[in-house]
């Protein structure tokens, strides 16, 4: 039996987004606030130890004005008081279907079908909130506040009066889903009502938790401060803790006790000749009553309390020799680096929750969910692999009935390093009708299976040599090659600072390989911007006057074709070079398959004015390099740039287009990557970016900040 998916309403930025795990582990990734630790804390608050602990906030943003907008005297509240809800779907095995009845729909339902559970957070009494609500609006004072006042008296309206009521005024209510009566993704039918089983004071909590337990390891794990307290603390204490609860019973080692013992009657012995004298003189004092009993001093000392106060983990060093004596040496723990320790805690700590779970004084449940948020903590990449490979295999082996379903959010592209597209689940922060307050979920389980194989493999391989960070990033930026990985970062220091505050990633893809992203990047939705190159070849028109087809020209050339596969057969899907040079900035970002705004974006060498010898023509580059050296045409010929490798010797005799062929020529040839590390050694004030890249870069700005935001801080090329 498992946990096969859950839907989340109303909670945070989840407004309304349905989740697929895999039976054994599930990873959580997505941008900053895009809705991960959500998707995980809404199990505590309806399953775990923080059951019904909601605070107003918790509702989606939208769920506030509902609140403030209430109208007791127009509107129903069953119908028009927010609530959020926890749907989830149950595959159940024939030796786990006795546990279920209670949540079985109907007669007609079979074990093929998933078993469905509704957790609703909503007024325990509606009429019975509306009036305690006007209660409390009759309470206020009018006439004692003073005109001038600023100050306005609890509660301003139903919002406010929420804040400080929402608990006693709202409670979870457990429902039976009917999946005949849903469609595929788990939504009920318009006209479906569930039927209700009651609420948590009615015993189907109990019911719902004889089917699962929840834990949850959190990210804030300070195992450094010694006077903190919950996961604050040393690891030393955390084991403590393991032992007390899971270890051999201290009350069957007999050895062990007759250790106690034994170290017991020599201490005791040691206390009463070093506090012998100055108990004799406390006596002196008629201390400490009527009938002076005298004082002693004796150890009592049991396993936990030696473990959490008087033993420390240390750690054991390699064995040394000296002659013919080994010896080892330990640290304490706070000697070994924080990661380590890290790894040692979360292990302690899910082990205890196998053992917690495994342990419940009545019947175990068949499925242990556990929450592991960010375990890359204080984890270098090496650990952070051996975490998510391995993490599994120390759990103790359970019968085949009993599942533990791992949850993990992450941060880190080393954590998916070891995972295929099966398990991620991708958090957009954008919800699907493009509301930027809201949270959709993508299941790459689904890209995995629709995707042909070949695309698919070379996606994860790539993925997996590079260890990039795509599921993070606020958007992506594929580039042609190593000169304009290197270049972009420093061009958006330059001509878009702005963009510093975002999360981008830069992958360097080439023409011929950026297109096979396509499907993954539609697939997630994320924002992206193309950087390619022109690419101008010969087309089989130009055989004619002896020109190979295929081979490369320049731009300026008749009938000449890209041999770039991203822009004949992805963005704009159009191989002319001249047709691409006519493109406006709309065509280059066509809009997304149901007409809203495109996510993607091409860019590419483009006319741009030059001046020289006093002749202006409008030009553009067939590669970067190309494209700079007639974007910085004057600063390129100054010798001072002659270690860059754009100089033409007698440039200055030279006519603008005989100085442009010669420059297309000289970087077909020459060291590129040679070319971007000398210019990263030169002043990036003195040299102009390209301006298909000022272009980009400036739009990718507005997507991410907005207009007002990045246009201030956009260089013209």
């Amino acid at each position: 039996m498992h946990l096969k998916s859950f839907r989340v309403k109303n909670f945070r930025r989840l407004k309304n987004v349905h989740v697929m795990l895999d039976e054994e582990t599930t990873i959580f990734v997505g941008a900053n606030n895009s809705g991960k630790t959500s998707a995980t804390h809404v199990f505590p608050l309806f399953l775990g130890n923080q059951k019904g602990q909601f605070q107003l906030y918790d509702f989606s943003a939208d769920c506030w004005n509902q609140f403030s907008e209430f109208n007791p005297e127009r509107d129903d509240p069953e119908t028009s008081l927010p609530r959020i809800v926890l749907d989830l779907w149950f595959v159940v095995d024939d030796e786990n279907l006795h546990r279920v009845v209670d949540f079985i729909p109907t007669l007609e339902w079979n074990s093929e079908q998933p078993v469905g559970v509704r957790l609703e957070y909503m007024p325990r009494d509606h009429l019975s909130l509306i009036t305690n609500f006007h209660e409390a609006l009759d309470a206020i004072d009018i006439e004692a506040l003073k005109p001038e006042s600023h100050y306005k008296p609890w509660p301003e309206d139903l919002t406010d009066y929420l804040t400080r009521r929402l608990r006693s005024e709202y409670g979870i209510r457990y429902s039976v889903l009917d999946s005949q009566q849903c469609d595929d993704d788990g939504n009920p039918n318009e006209s479906y009502t569930p039927y209700v089983l009651g609420s948590s004071d009615s015993g189907s909590a109990k019911k719902l938790e004889s089917l699962i337990r929840v834990d949850f390891l959190s990210a804030q794990r300070h195992l450094t401060d010694t006077d903190s307290r919950g996961r604050a603390e040393e690891l030393s204490k955390r084991l403590s803790r393991f032992y007390s609860r899971n270890l051999e019973k201290r009350n069957e080692d007999l050895e062990a006790l007759n250790a106690i013992s034994e170290s017991e009657e020599k201490l005791n012995a040691h206390f009463a000749k070093v506090f012998g004298s100055t108990l004799e003189k406390l006596t002196q004092l008629g201390y400490p009553g009527l009938t002076n009993p005298s004082l002693v001093i004796k150890a009592s000392f049991n396993p936990e309390s030696i473990l959490n106060t008087s033993a420390r983990v240390h750690y054991a060093l390699p064995q040394t020799s000296t002659g013919d004596v080994s010896q080892t040496t330990t640290l304490p723990d706070h000697y070994n680096g924080l990661g380590f320790k890290n790894l040692i805690y979360m292990v302690v700590e899910v082990l205890d929750f196998h053992h917690a779970w495994t342990e419940v004084a009545e019947e175990t449940p068949p499925i242990h969910l556990i929450m592991i948020e960010e375990p890359e903590a204080h984890l270098h990449a090496q650990l952070q692999q051996v975490f998510i490979r391995k993490i599994r295999d120390i759990l103790p082996p359970m019968p085949l009935h009993f599942t533990t379903q791992m949850i993990v959010t992450t941060h880190s592209a080393h954590v998916i390093y070891e995972s295929n597209f099966e398990p991620i689940r991708y958090f957009k922060r954008s919800g699907p009708d493009g509301n930027i307050l809201h949270s959709d979920v993508r299941n790459l389980s689904t890209f995995h299976n629709n995707e042909e194989q070949e695309t698919r493999e070379f996606i994860r391989r790539y993925l997996k040599l590079t260890h990039c960070d795509l599921f993070f990033a606020d958007a992506a930026v594929l580039v042609e090659g190593n000169v304009e990985r290197l270049l972009v970062p420093l061009i958006i220091h330059k001509a878009t600072p702005a963009l510093r505050q975002c999360h981008l990633t830069i992958l360097e893809l080439g023409g011929a390989f950026a297109h096979k992203f396509r499907s993954l990047l539609e697939f997630l939705g994320l924002t992206t911007l193309v950087i390619t190159d022109l690419d101008s070849v010969y087309g089989e028109d130009n055989e004619a006057s002896g020109q190979k087809a295929g081979s490369a020209c320049m731009t300026t050339t008749a009938k000449a074709r890209t041999s770039n596969e991203t822009l004949r057969a992805w963005l704009p899907s159009v191989d002319g070079i001249a047709e691409l040079l006519e493109l406006s900035d709309k065509e280059k970002c066509p809009p997304g398959a149901e007409g809203q705004a495109g996510k993607v974006r091409i860019a590419f060498q483009t006319k741009q004015p030059v001046t020289w010898n006093g002749e202006s023509l409008e030009l553009a580059g067939r590669t970067f390099e190309e494209a700079f050296a007639l974007q910085n045409l004057r600063w390129s010929q100054d010798s001072a740039q002659q270690g860059l490798g754009l100089g033409i010797s007698g440039s200055e005799s030279l006519a603008a287009n005989e100085l442009h062929e010669k420059l297309h020529k000289r970087v077909k040839s020459f060291e590129k990557t040679s070319f971007a590390m000398g210019l990263i050694a030169k002043d990036p004030e003195s040299w102009a970016a390209p301006h298909y890249i000022v272009n980009g870069l400036s739009w990718l700005a507005d997507e991410l900040l907005g207009p007002e935001t990045s246009a201030t801080d956009v260089e013209e090329g």
